[in-house]
């Protein structure tokens, strides 16, 4: 049902604790339903014997003064029963009620009534005989009554509450250190290794030591992070340096026009495969904030735009603004726009056609970046975003390292977006982006 580790625990010990309730309810039931019956029986049938030998033992002018004494001080009424009374018997959707009134019938003998309510009059009603003559013995019906219905209905619910509540209580506080480990998790994801430190000091001994475990990780994350910019640093340092003095004495010292310059562009190919590097190398962490997608694409093609293997149309429907990076973004649009530069040319023309177009659908942003080249196999189009790979068997005359779609699929998703490659209907790739709405 993809719920999360807080309520299927909360559901599990609910459905445990529910199932316990009702269980324990129907055994207290079952163990005290037997002596229930046995004592209310035995104390209707004393009271009918009693009554019956009172009368029985008693003059005329006495018996008036009983019946007058027992309806006063004990809430008793003897009535003559009449043939044409109409009555209910007692409890008889209730199990308890029918056994009480199959025990009174047992210990009273044959032709005992046992009624809920006799010509409309609610009460406990017991039809017995006097020397033949039928009568009836009507008592207050709450001094038998057990425990009702919604006694036991109320006392279920409140423990069923109660139940519950703890279960809450139990569930949040096994799921609250595991909620902190994946948002722990979460933020050394993003890069964030400062904020993802866990309390070393819990009380339970096994949570401790994977926070403690946890954080001894991320230190060692964040140490290898720092390693990896400081030896990069290096990198760009100790290789460009060379790579310039090696420039400036080619240009300078080679005779041949024509040597020096395939050696010029292949030191500023190995120049542009070092800012490759770096680029994918770059900390996850980014920082966005609302970015005017006009200005960014503006920005991208202000440097190329003089550049004679390119045309570029632009197409940016309703001026959208995105939640981004402008650096990066930027970085992302120039490598598609270089990668179609590339690749995007057609065997009859030396001019890449390139089609920049955006529209907003509810909260994103769907940028297309297209060429009118050969297009890729489709078996291969999702390998296109794998580091290094390159698509050769589509793209014979690639030159870079492999690393420019992965490059901007990496920033995409660090942004919070979405990014696939397909080829067009009409020939050609297109590079979908999807990005936040500001």
């Amino acid at each position: 049902m993809g719920l999360n580790l807080f309520w299927r625990t909360f559901f599990l010990l609910a459905i445990l604790l529910v199932g316990s309730i009702l269980a324990w309810l129907q055994t207290l039931r079952a163990l005290e339903l037997e002596p229930r019956a046995l004592h209310t029986a035995h104390q209707i049938a004393s009271l009918v014997n009693l009554s019956r030998a009172a009368l029985l033992h008693a003059d005329g002018i006495a018996r008036m003064s009983l019946i007058k004494t027992m309806a006063d001080q004990e809430g008793l009424r003897i009535l003559p029963r009449e043939p044409g009374d109409q009555f209910d018997l007692f409890e008889a959707d209730n199990t308890l009620g029918q056994r009480v009134a199959l025990e009174v019938s047992e210990r009273l003998g044959p032709g005992t009534v046992v009624a809920q309510r006799v010509n409309q009059e609610p009460g406990l009603w017991v039809g017995f005989e006097i020397n033949g003559d039928a009568n009836w013995l009507l008592m207050d019906r709450a001094r038998f009554s057990p425990a009702s219905g919604r006694t036991w209905l109320i006392w279920m619910i409140t423990a069923a509450v109660l139940s519950l509540a703890g279960a809450a209580a139990i569930a949040r506080l096994i799921n609250k250190p595991l909620q902190q480990l994946s948002f722990a998790a979460n933020r050394v994801r993003d890069g964030d290794f400062a904020a993802s430190h866990l309390d070393e000091q819990v009380a339970t001994s096994e949570i401790r030591e994977v926070n403690i475990g946890f954080n001894r990780m991320a230190q060692k994350l964040a140490k290898v992070e720092q390693d990896r910019a400081v030896m990069l640093a290096g990198i760009s340092h100790d290789l460009r340096t060379p790579l310039a003095r090696l420039r400036l004495e080619t240009e300078m010292s080679v005779a041949d026009i024509d040597a020096r310059d395939h050696m010029v562009a292949d030191i500023v190919q190995l120049d542009a495969i070092i800012d490759k590097f770096l680029d994918y190398a770059r900390p996850d962490h980014v920082q966005l904030k609302t970015v005017r997608l006009a200005d960014v694409v503006e920005s991208c093609l202000y440097g190329v735009q003089d550049d004679p293997e390119l045309k570029i149309h632009v197409s940016l429907q309703d001026d959208p603004h995105v939640l981004a990076d402008e650096v990066e973004l930027a970085r992302v649009l120039s490598n598609l726009i270089e990668n179609a530069r590339r690749y995007g040319k057609t065997p009859n023309t030396p001019i890449a056609v390139v089609e920049i177009a955006a529209r907003t659908r509810e909260e994103w942003v769907l940028l297309k970046v297209r060429d009118h080249g050969p297009g890729v196999p489709p078996d291969i189009l999702a390998d296109l975003v794998k580091p290094f790979f390159r698509g050769d068997a589509a793209r014979t005359h690639a030159t870079g390292a492999g690393l420019g779609l992965s490059i901007v699929n990496k920033t995409v998703q660090r942004m919070g977006g979405m990014f696939m490659l397909a080829n067009s209907s009409t020939g050609g790739l297109a590079a979908h982006i999807k990005l936040q709405r500001a």
